[in-house]
């Protein structure tokens, strides 16, 4: 199985409403919330993790094209969902390296400005508050947790490589993507929560001459969103 190239995608996620990625805390603050969001452990600012986006994306896909297995992950190992995202440890497929990578995602400097100016921003969260209410006795039970707020950007990459006698891995994930900015990123989607867009996007190949430097990368382009980006043409 040889390898032909990698195709480098980056870009920005924008969250059009508040995104909620949920992390772990040892201890409730008072006045904190008990739905804390998956933050940098140095700088404790929020971040998107490579397999959330990832992961959704490969669900998307799965339902699209009808690869749910008992209600669980596609376990074949050789159709092209198995093929790009990877198969499991203990499958014995011939399919080869998974052929993506997606990078942990990180807020841009002017999104950590953006939260630094705000009062109600607080190490790049705002807390919402919400009630929960009782069907029988209409009982509010008041609840609040937190989510980046909307408008904040951050810097993604993702890298697809293909190997000889590989098929549209490149298109897949850009169909994947798609699917993504209408459905939702996270936690409590369907009460408006984790809907974004991918923005400025610029794609690169670079053929395997490139790594022993023997060839340049070629630019295919820069795309303002995915509605730009032809995939018929790719």
């Amino acid at each position: 199985m040889r390898f032909q190239k990698n195709y480098i995608i980056t870009g920005e996620i924008l969250c059009r409403t508040g995104l909620h990625i949920g992390g772990s805390k040892d201890s409730i603050e008072i006045g904190g919330s008990d739905n804390p969001i998956m933050r940098d452990p140095v700088t404790r600012l929020p971040y998107i993790p490579g397999s959330s986006l990832k992961g959704k994306m490969r669900s998307l896909l799965e339902l699209k094209l009808d690869r749910v297995s008992n209600g669980g992950p596609c376990k074949c190992g050789e159709c092209e969902i198995c093929r790009v995202f990877g198969s499991a440890a203990d499958n014995t497929s011939s399919a080869g390296p998974t052929r993506i990578i997606v990078r942990d995602a990180f807020p841009t400097d002017e999104t950590v400005n953006m939260w630094d100016e705000s009062s109600d921003v607080v190490e790049g969260a705002e807390l919402k508050y919400e009630n929960a209410l009782d069907r029988i006795t209409s009982r509010a039970n008041p609840r609040n947790q937190e989510r980046v707020p909307r408008g904040s950007r951050f810097g993604f990459e993702i890298i697809v490589s293909e190997y000889e006698g590989d098929t549209d891995n490149f298109r897949l994930v850009l169909e994947g993507l798609r699917l993504l900015e209408d459905s939702y990123l996270g936690g409590s989607g369907t009460r408006g929560y984790g809907k974004v867009e991918f923005r400025d996007i610029k794609i690169t190949e670079r053929p395997a001459e490139y790594y022993r430097g023997e060839a340049d990368e070629n630019a295919i382009g820069d795309f303002e969103s995915l509605a730009n980006i032809n995939l018929a043409a790719e």
